[in-house]
């Protein structure tokens, strides 16, 4: 989202429909092939006019296509910066509300019993059996597992 924005602030309002919807097929490519197709015609077609709007995609496209690597049961959550956005919100409100929480130490404690109450709404992770091939440096491609093949047909290779 804040991508997105970023990008449209550079583009006049003329522009800045078809951009979005240049932008969202970016998002919403079915793996990293068919986003970097997506983001080569969006560079094509706003380079030459607007450099500076391109660049914020062209720049940072690695980054953004990122979650291309993990499972696609995944991809949904790696996309967004709600939870913590939301999550940090209520800290955030609580913490005005209350005039600053007094020493650094009750702050800390007030952000932590406010985190901890707002983890038991949090969404559960889509495929939580994946999560610890993740963590296991399993390779993912086009959202799926990778096989390593066996040591021995390595070798021989």
């Amino acid at each position: 989202v804040h991508k997105v924005a970023n990008v449209l602030s550079a583009l006049p309002k003329s522009a800045q429909r078809s951009a979005r919807k240049m932008l969202a097929e970016i998002r919403d490519a079915e793996d990293r092939d068919h986003a970097t197709r997506a983001a080569d015609a969006f560079a094509k077609e706003f380079g030459a006019k607007w450099p500076k709007a391109v660049a914020k995609i062209t720049d940072d496209l690695e980054p953004l296509l990122a979650f291309y690597d993990f499972p696609a049961e995944h991809w949904i959550h790696l996309k967004t910066t709600n939870p913590i956005e939301s999550t940090f919100a209520t800290v955030r409100l609580r913490t005005k509300v209350t005039k600053g929480p007094g020493s650094r130490a009750a702050g800390l404690a007030m952000a932590f019993k406010l985190l901890e109450a707002a983890q038991d709404r949090w969404r559960a992770v889509n495929g939580p059996h994946l999560v610890a091939l993740v963590r296991a440096g399993a390779r993912f491609e086009k959202g799926v597992i990778v096989e390593r093949e066996p040591k021995d047909q390595e070798a021989a290779a």
